[in-house]
């Protein structure tokens, strides 16, 4: 939240400065901009009138440069190098520092070959020093060094400008994504009826067991008192319980 609130406060301030800007003043403020060392955010900058009237004029190539900061990498500035105004080291380590939440936006395990080859760094203490002192502390990305597995386990990484076109991208992503928890959650309601009904069917089937039972059992006990030939009765878990009554047969025995 930090960092949030830093870089709005200080994009607020560039985009004061640049409303008054104009020509080379403006291609200056651009430098200066892409130099700061806590700024990440241009995209306020790039939509302002006096800016973007660079283009066109012997200043487009800082206009260029201000959406490579914006979007771009280290990587698409090494491929386009002849076209844009040379970098000065705090440019560099800045468009480092960038390339780097790129990545990290993109991937949780960066293999450190993958950041040699994007940085464009000789040695892993090179890049580890760059990871820690100028990408952690400044509280851009979060993670893990994995020195035995030659890697950085991302934990959390500050988002950068959105592309033209990406707001549109994350839009139908996102309207998909509902459609389909929409779906989602229309087949869970009705397999919940479905699950309400069988219970209310399985209620009834009950229900109807018991009453088929009990006139089973007032109909056997209606009978025995009928034929006097028992008594019956009923535990207390429902079962039927008869005591037979046994007649008395004995007779007086004969005299000899």
């Amino acid at each position: 939240m930090e960092v949030e609130i830093k870089q709005a406060e200080l994009v607020e301030q560039f985009v004061v400065l640049a409303r008054s800007a104009r020509g080379r003043a403006a291609a200056e403020l651009i430098t200066h901009a892409t130099s700061h060392p806590s700024l990440f955010a241009f995209s306020e900058l790039l939509s302002l009138p006096h800016i973007l009237e660079l283009q066109g004029t012997e200043h487009a190539g800082s206009l260029e440069l201000l959406r490579l900061f914006a979007h771009g990498t280290w990587t698409e500035y090494k491929n386009h190098i002849n076209e844009l105004p040379p970098l000065q080291p705090q440019q560099e380590l800045k468009l480092k520092q960038l390339t780097v939440m790129t990545l990290a936006e993109t991937a949780k395990v960066l293999q450190y070959d993958l950041l040699m080859q994007q940085l464009d760094v000789s040695n892993v203490r090179e890049l580890e020093d760059l990871l820690i002192n100028d990408c952690m502390y400044a509280g851009i990305v979060r993670g893990k060094l994995d020195q035995r597995r030659r890697c950085f386990e991302v934990q959390f990484a500050a988002g950068r400008d959105l592309r033209p076109g990406q707001l549109e991208n994350m839009i139908s992503t996102l309207s998909t994504w509902l459609g389909n928890t929409e779906n989602l959650l229309l087949t869970i309601q009705e397999k919940i009826k479905w699950a309400d009904s069988m219970s209310d069917l399985d209620r009834k089937h009950k229900k109807e067991v018991e009453d088929k039972a009990e006139e089973l059992r007032k109909s056997i006990k209606a009978e025995m008192e009928l034929r006097g030939q028992q008594d019956v009765g009923y535990t207390e878990g429902g079962a039927l319980v008869m005591d037979y009554v046994e007649e008395d047969r004995s007779r007086p025995k004969r005299r000899r």
